[in-house]
């Protein structure tokens, strides 16, 4: 049984670290509960005077500070208001995943047929099933292909077939911007689909856009991985040497297009964009045709999608993804929210043999979170990765979800899959790689990043000067700068600065300084990813 959250009373290289920070008028601490006079430290006042900055003038804030072991609450912020969490979304599922599918849990991707051999020769179809793996790449298709090719079979006499039926035919989650559409961070989910990279950036191709020798030529274009399934339609030019890059990257609306256009200079750099295809399925089964194709296993057929592995179809051959513990990495540390929306699917197969859906993942982390001491009805989770904007959760039930997951045998795992305040390995700090360098904050914070145009958020672990372990969950929705992350850099620091008996307050970076760090995007969604 797991103990709720007790509360007893309330409450880089650029920090400015005052001897004493002047604290502000009552006005400041609006939302803060009565009684919070009674701490003596000064860290309700200082937080408050972090969350009086102008740059949250007409927004709103949910923030809550607590003891990781006693649960105690040592400052509180509106924490019921339920805002726009972003990527902390990703804590719930993250969470619900790893005592759901299990640590490792593996997914899998297998080609199987129901029809007889008759030596090269395979007569009838060719089957491809997926389960959701997030992970495939182009290079794990070639395995499967070899694997195929190896066992003597040079020709299918039938057609291809990619199963992606283990998860619904939805692609998209609920609200997801239009706009998003061509970006990476916004793919197709499918049960079938291919990664260029080892990201995993699932559903996407990478374009690289080079310029040309001379001005007037077209620019050098290249696909990674090389598939056929997408079109380049080349509308930029090169200029001169010292002329404007101006080059654009873009699929056009439901197809598989990308349309290349504008202009790069003579000597100038290469270009490089991730762009999603539209439907992943036939994008895995292009390439693992490609792959047959050059181990010498031609596929008589045309490619068919969307139908089911006849039942007793023998298994050919099999790929197998990394442990669920091992996916988390990726996933957290750089936010992806392609695994997210595939672990919410596959938790839905899972809990009800159906086909994984959304509805029904959803669901099943409800029932997770209840066990951990969420109250469900207390929050919306409309998709996996806290891509959509209707997504409504509270700083305290953030609070409630970090303590409760300390008691759970996967923990470990889970933890090290937190960024992790800079930590300057990408695998390691992940979005948080830039963020609170040269303060105590630096390698003690683990915590999820969370950004949106005018949503951001911070939750996770951080021990203070007496090396207490705090946990904490900041939600600030409705700004108008592109980023508001110095105000919660603030305040995680002045955690990490502080002692239980004297709070040490630090000062908010400039604005100036807090835009360079990153906007109104998770800085593993622009890529490169430069964070």
């Amino acid at each position: 049984m797991k103990r709720p959250v007790r509360r007893v009373h309330t409450r880089m290289r650029h920090w400015i670290w005052p001897a004493v920070l002047a604290v502000a008028a009552a006005g400041l601490s609006a939302g803060s509960p009565a009684g919070a006079d009674s701490d003596r430290s000064g860290l309700p006042e200082a937080i408050d005077t972090i969350l009086g900055d102008p740059r949250m003038e007409g927004g709103v804030a949910s923030v809550v500070v607590a003891d990781s072991a006693s649960g105690d609450v040592l400052y509180q912020h509106r924490s019921s208001g339920r805002l726009m969490p972003a990527s902390n979304t990703k804590l719930l599922t993250s969470a619900a995943a790893m005592e759901l599918l299990g640590p490792d849990h593996r997914f899998t991707t297998d080609v199987l047929s129901d029809g007889p051999r008759n030596g090269r020769t395979l007569r009838g179809d060719l089957y491809l099933r997926g389960t959701g793996d997030p992970t495939t790449l182009a290079k794990d298709y070639d395995q499967l292909a070899a694997k195929i090719a190896d066992s003597g079979i040079r020709r299918v006499s039938g057609r291809l077939v990619a199963d992606d039926t283990r998860f619904d035919s939805r692609r998209i989650g609920d609200t997801w911007g239009g706009d998003d559409e061509s970006s990476y961070y916004a793919a197709q989910i499918s049960a079938l689909s291919v990664a260029p990279d080892t990201d995993y950036d699932t559903g996407t191709v990478i374009v690289e856009v080079a310029p040309g020798a001379r001005a007037g030529d077209k620019p050098r274009v290249s696909v990674t991985p090389k598939t056929d399934y997408v079109d380049i339609d080349l509308r930029a030019t090169t200029v001169a040497a010292g002329g404007a890059d101006t080059v654009a990257v873009e699929r056009q609306h439901g197809r598989n297009t990308i349309t290349v256009s504008g202009t790069v200079p003579v000597g100038g750099g290469t270009t490089k964009e991730w762009v999603t295809v539209w439907e992943p399925t036939g994008y895995a089964a292009a390439v693992f045709r490609d792959a047959l194709a050059a181990h010498g296993v031609r596929v008589s057929g045309p490619t068919r999608t969307g139908t089911a592995t006849p039942k007793g179809a023998r298994q050919l051959a099999s790929h197998d993804s990394m442990r669920l513990k091992d996916l988390m990495i990726p996933f957290m540390k750089l936010s992806n929210n392609m695994h997210a929306e595939s672990l919410t699917k596959a938790m839905g197969h899972k809990a009800t043999g159906r086909p994984g859906s959304w509805g029904d993942g959803l669901a099943a982390i409800g029932g997770y979170l209840k066990t951990a001491g969420v109250d469900p009805g207390k929050i919306r989770q409309v998709d996996g990765s806290g891509l959509s904007r209707k997504d409504n959760v509270a700083a305290e039930q953030y609070v409630t979800l970090l303590r409760s997951v300390r008691g759970e045998p996967w923990f470990a795992d889970w933890y090290a899959s937190l960024p992790v305040a800079c930590a300057p390995d990408k695998f390691t700090g992940g979005t948080l790689r830039s963020r609170m360098c040269g303060t105590p904050a630096a390698l003690n914070v683990h915590a999820k990043t969370g950004s949106l145009t005018g949503a951001s958020a911070l939750s996770g672990y951080v021990k203070d000067k007496d090396g207490r372990e705090l946990v904490f969950s900041i939600i600030l929705n409705n700004y108008l700068p592109s980023s508001v992350k110095a105000l919660e850099d603030a305040i995680v620091v002045t955690l990490a600065s502080s002692t239980g008996d004297r709070a040490v307050p630090v000062t908010p970076r400039s604005t100036r300084a807090a835009e360079r760090g990153g906007g109104e995007l998770e800085c593993s969604w622009r890529k490169p990813v430069r964070c």
